[in-house]
């Protein structure tokens, strides 16, 4: 071929898109999720196994775990994302070998896609989670190079001196690499070796925040997310109950990781009576036969039971037992005030104010805000 002919050719770009940003888009998966899945062997394309890096196009049959996908080019991705409290004794996994009540239990069931849980609390972790049918969204705000900052209130025993927080916050070596806190703060309420602080990480690695007070030989008794990003989780939303984003709050989040406003998709008379009843529903506090049991490790379980006290005959005196004082030793983590979380010039490095700490806007009734807040507006 002559040097003519060779300038005369263009060069053809890849036909399709990646096969895990189309199913990340449509809601099947986040595309760490559709990676994985990938490598298991899970998905063909065609009736053949995929691969990494393969493009796909609207002619292209795909299915997972032998189910066809169905698909729309013209059709817009969807993106509700809804708020979680998490409990105590819930796992971040739709089906679990051992029966143990899953996070998706008690959430409603979207029209189109399904439910990607952005990032993972441990079963001893309670707190904040964010679901979204967005897998791109989803895949943004997990990455690591978007920087979205998670807050924890965490309740800690042992003596913790500045020496430790600037060791912490500067940085310390753990099993999978580097770690560090971004900001601590120290907050009001525990009593004796337990005391309670407001850490923020940058990362969602596995246990991070346990793990890197672990490392300074402190024992971490409580864990609640409160803030991912620039939303809050406040006491409106009860344990165990969710709520879903308005438009603006999710552009508001789009916008933090560069996407673009997605309208919500439109619901006919009789869905929407039906969510609304549903939202209802989850704004009241959790009944006593709803509660979740709070579980102990496998390992745990047999120690556990040899060591708990056997029932105490009932007594039959008629005399009336004294009350017990209750215990007043910080089981819940008390807000901070201004001056003891200030804020830093870096979005999401430091403690954040809570919502329901700044100045109210004149005229808004306090009953018509929302469980949960979203900081900010959408840049641009």
């Amino acid at each position: 071929m002559s040097e003519q002919d060779l300038q005369n050719t263009e060069i053809t770009p890849p036909a399709g898109e990646k096969l895990q940003k189309v199913l990340a888009r449509i809601g099947v998966g986040s595309r760490r999720d559709v990676e994985a899945w990938i490598s298991q062997g899970r998905i063909k394309v065609n009736g053949v196994e995929a691969t990494l890096g393969l493009r796909v196009d609207l002619h292209d049959a795909i299915t997972v775990d032998g189910k066809l996908i169905k698909r729309e080019e013209a059709a817009e991705a969807t993106r509700r994302v809804i708020m979680y409290n998490k409990p105590d004794g819930e796992i971040c996994t739709r089906d679990d070998p051992e029966g143990r009540p899953t996070v998706f239990d008690r959430l409603p069931r979207p029209k189109e896609g399904r439910w990607i849980n952005i990032g993972r609390l441990d079963i001893n972790t309670t707190g904040l989670l964010l679901f979204t049918t967005d897998g791109e969204l989803a895949n943004r705000l997990m990455h690591p190079s978007y920087e979205m900052d998670r807050e924890y209130a965490v309740r800690v025993r042992g003596e913790v001196d500045d020496e430790m927080i600037d060791r912490l916050k500067a940085g310390v070596m753990l099993e999978d690499g580097p770690a560090k806190f971004t900001d601590i703060q120290k907050a009001p309420g525990g009593e004796g070796f337990n005391h309670w602080y407001h850490c923020v990480v940058m990362e969602g690695r596995n246990r991070e925040v346990r793990r890197l007070w672990e490392s300074q030989g402190m024992v971490v008794s409580r864990l609640k997310r409160v803030r991912f990003g620039p939303v809050f989780l406040n006491s409106d939303l009860p344990m165990g109950r969710w709520r879903e984003m308005t438009q603006g709050e999710i552009d508001i989040l789009a916008a933090e990781v560069g996407l673009q406003p997605v309208a919500l998709p439109t619901l006919n008379l009789k869905a929407k009576d039906k969510m609304e009843r549903l939202q209802r529903k989850s704004s009241r506090p959790m009944g006593r036969n709803e509660r979740v049991r709070s579980l102990r490790p496998a390992h745990e379980g047999g120690a556990a039971a040899a060591e708990r006290p056997a029932r105490q005959p009932r007594d039959t005196s008629g005399e009336r037992p004294a009350r017990q004082p209750r215990d007043t030793s910080g089981e819940r983590p008390a807000r901070q005030s201004r001056d003891e979380a200030p804020r830093k010039g870096s979005r999401g490095s430091a403690v954040a104010e809570r919502p329901s700490e700044m100045r109210k806007r004149p005229g808004k009734p306090d009953g018509d805000k929302p469980a949960g807040r979203v900081r900010g507006k959408p840049r641009g």
